[in-house]
C-alpha cells in the first residue's frame, strides 16, 4: 500500500479485475471488495502480490501450504500467507443477480 494512501491498512477497498483468468466467477471489468482483514481460509478468493503481479485467485490450503488457482491454470502455484493481500468479500454488479458476497 503507498504510504500516502488516505484509507487505512485493514480498510476493504475495491479493484476492478483485469483479464479472464477466473472467469466466469470475476470476468474482466468486475469490481470486486476486498477485505485486507478478512479469514483466509481454504476455497476462499484472495488478491495475492506475486514477484511481478498481483492477482485474484481462489486459495487452496492443503497440508498447511498455501496454493493460488485460477481457471485458466490447471497449476496450482504455492505462495506464503505474507502474500496475500486480502479476501474478496463482495462481487459488485449492476443488478442485483450480479452481486455477490463471499464472506458470509
Amino acid at each position: 500500500m503507498n504510504e500516502n494512501s488516505q484509507c487505512g491498512v485493514s480498510e476493504p477497498f475495491a479493484l476492478r479485475v483485469i483479464g479472464n483468468d477466473m472467469a466466469p466467477e470475476f470476468c474482466d471489468g468486475s469490481i470486486v471488495v476486498v477485505d485486507p482483514g478478512g479469514v483466509i481460509k481454504n476455497g476462499c478468493f484472495v488478491i495475492a502480490q506475486l514477484i511481478d503481479d498481483t492477482v485474484l485467485r481462489q486459495l487452496h490450503i492443503s497440508n498447511g501450504k498455501y496454493y493460488l488457482n485460477s481457471t485458466s491454470s490447471k497449476s496450482p502455484e504455492e505462495v506464503n500467507q505474507q502474500n496475500i493481500v486480502g479476501v474478496i468479500s463482495q462481487k459488485a454488479g449492476r443488478r442485483r443477480h450480479q452481486r455477490k458476497r463471499y464472506d458470509l
